[in-house]
């Protein structure tokens, strides 16, 4: 049965000027009452997105010109109005933009760009304004009568154009294919019975007394034989900017990546090859005595490090990042999290998150019991609450929980504070604790069961029980330019990628190349893993046998220029204003780089690590 009446729903308002979202109600908009809130799933309320239904109503087919919807009136003399209109004055200062839904797709608006190309932002604005030098901003530069200074102008008219297709070989039927619309404003002057014509409404920045808002919209359907319901989004992913350029650029940098990683492991592969036919043709006793190189400090490569507690803790949780992210992105490279599914690409990863617990305690185990520790515990409490929480190793082993979610709660608070949707229910935010306690940390209690139960990891070599002495070392075998060095390859092949996901979260654009973004995590992995290898292959030949934490360190440190990067981009590309939305960006680029640092610093030290067992297992040690 095909049912005739289209319902149109609103969706959080944001902007490019402001990281603040706030609900489409929050602006005194026409809202239904009687209807119903659609449910929505965990990653659409982590996002802020507030999907209500609307006073748009329409019937398939039937066309309609200048229908009222309702209006809103003010008074300045009243507090609470007065508080309404400067709402709605900041709003359109900040370019706030609604954001509608029918049958599930973005209501467009398209216009045209430069260079003869047509843009189709899936969110049209309030309104615009007018400064008090006469400069339009925003959208006022699409109409030569919005031209009064210090004036605002709201968009209180929508013109709605619905395609669709019919339905062939099938029962009687459409299906909606696009939904377009135009916003234009209007000063109606008779606002029961209005006719869409005359001067636009226009709101003084210093006005004072009473004002009337009419709202109205115009819907008219057109049938489109040539867009497939399948492809019905690809009008709008299509006319994104720089898709051009990111195409080619992500080649571009596929390729490098690609040739540098290769040359790496031929250098690595050649060198090894030598070094390990030379140590094993030594037979006597004299070649014995003049061991020199990575085999020398054979007794002391596999000694525990220091703060071995930690360093355990970091490879449980950023195995359990890996996971998540790998499997997160190759369901998205099927299709199951496109941007069509609201919400799921965050549900997926939160929920995987959750189920991961299991081998991030198995790992921490593993590797702890492997380093000579001896306080279990102390280990699982810490590797359930390093990622949520963070880590305080001092005496005692004591640890101060919640870094993380100290900060992640501080940022609600003022979310919360400034009204924005984007802040999380209290019901929510005790389902996600839930979540951690009830199932993650119980997993977690599991994996590190089975990894304290079994026996440590087999080392190729033994430690002599006094280490050996570190002669002294050059500027680039000591830690520190290692370090830093490290993370530049690894970081070189994600920074465009990189780009437009932090567009796609602050600026957002929908972002839809998961098959491109799994490729560059790929390719990740391995210039992590040869740029940590090639750097503790120097260090090793250099007779410094302190290769865990440095290994970790060492791709770990692509989350600083990450940091760095972020930035940049907050000052060179976005337009933010305000100390709420400054606070909010870093802080959560701030947890987005501790994440990125464990995930990158597990890798390098799993290579890291499978590198020096097998380099000692193939040579010949007295």
């Amino acid at each position: 049965r095909c049912d005739s009446t289209i319902e149109l729903f609103v969706n959080r308002l944001d902007s490019v000027e402001s990281v603040l979202p706030y609900e489409y109600t929050a602006f005194d908009f026409c809202y239904d009452e009687s209807e119903k809130r659609p449910s929505e799933n965990l990653g659409q309320v982590l996002f802020g997105e507030r999907i209500e239904p609307s006073p748009y109503k329409f019937s398939f087919k039937k066309n309609m010109e200048c229908q009222s919807v309702c209006p809103k009136s003010y008074n300045t003399e009243k507090a609470e109005d007065k508080a309404k209109l400067e709402f709605l004055k900041k709003g359109m200062l900040l370019n706030y933009q609604h954001h509608w839904i029918v049958d599930n797709m973005p209501v467009t608006w398209c216009y045209d760009v430069e260079d003869n190309q047509k843009f189709c932002n899936p969110g049209f604005p309030i309104g615009c304004y007018v400064t008090d030098t006469g400069r339009a901003k925003d959208a006022c530069v699409v109409n030569a009568d919005f031209n009064d200074k210090d004036t605002f102008y709201i968009f209180n008219h929508v013109d709605i154009t619905i395609f669709y297709h019919v339905v062939e070989n099938e029962a009687a039927g459409a299906r909606l294919v696009a939904a377009k619309l135009e916003p234009k404003s209007y000063k109606h002057t008779n606002w029961e019975k209005p006719d869409c014509t005359g001067p636009p409404m226009s709101l003084g920045n210093k006005f004072s007394g009473e004002i009337k808002i009419p709202y109205t919209y115009s819907v008219k359907f057109v049938e489109d034989k040539t867009i497939r319901w399948a492809s019905r989004w690809d009008y709008i992913l299509e006319s994104m900017p720089h898709t051009n350029i990111q195409w080619f650029s992500i080649m571009n940098s596929l390729v490098i990546v690609l040739f540098l990683s290769g040359m790496v492991a031929m250098i690595m592969l050649r060198t090894l090859h030598k070094d390990i036919a030379r140590y094993n043709q030594m037979d006597s006793v004299e070649d014995a005595q003049e061991e020199f190189g990575w085999k020398l400090v054979h007794g002391d490569v596999f000694r525990p490090p220091r703060k071995g507690m930690l360093l355990s803790v970091f490879l449980g949780s950023g195995t359990q990042i890996f996971i998540m992210t790998f499997v997160t992105l190759f369901f998205a490279c099927l299709g199951f999290l496109s941007p069509a599914n609201r919400g799921a690409l965050m549900t997926c990863a939160v929920v995987l998150w959750v189920l991961l617990g299991t081998p991030a305690g198995y790992v921490a185990a593993r590797y702890y019991k492997s380093f000579g520790g001896e306080k279990w515990k102390t280990n699982v409490l810490l590797t359930a609450f390093l990622c949520p929480g963070w880590v305080n190793e001092e005496i005692n082993n004591s640890f101060e929980l919640k870094v993380v979610f100290a900060d992640f709660f501080v940022m609600n608070l003022i979310l919360w504070g400034e009204g924005s949707s984007a802040a999380m229910p209290f019901g929510t935010l005790v389902a996600i604790l839930a979540l951690w306690f009830c199932i993650s940390v119980p997993l977690t209690f599991i994996g590190a069961y089975f990894g304290f139960k079994k026996s440590g990891i087999e080392h190729p070599v033994r430690t002599n029980q006094i280490p050996r002495q570190i002669p002294e070392q050059s500027f680039y075998t000591k830690p520190l330019p290692g370090i830093v060095m490290g993370g530049i390859l690894p970081f070189g092949c994600i920074f465009i990628q990189l780009f437009f996901i932090l567009n796609s979260i602050w600026s957002h654009q929908m972002y839809y190349m998961f098959g491109f973004l799994f490729l560059v995590f790929i390719i990740l992995l391995i210039t992590c893993s040869e740029a940590t290898i090639l750097l503790c292959y120097f260090h090793l030949c250099a007779e410094d046998y302190h290769w865990q934490w440095r290994s970790f360190l060492t791709s770990g440190f692509t989350a600083v220029y990450f940091l760095v990067y972020a930035i940049h981009y907050f000052f060179s590309k976005l337009q933010i204003s305000g100390l709420a939305s400054t606070i909010l960006y870093f802080g959560y680029t701030m947890i987005m780089a501790l994440i990125f640092f464990l995930f990158t610093g597990t890798i390098g030290f799993f290579a890291c690590f499978w590198f020096v067992t097998k380099i000692y297992s193939v040579v010949k040690v007295d």
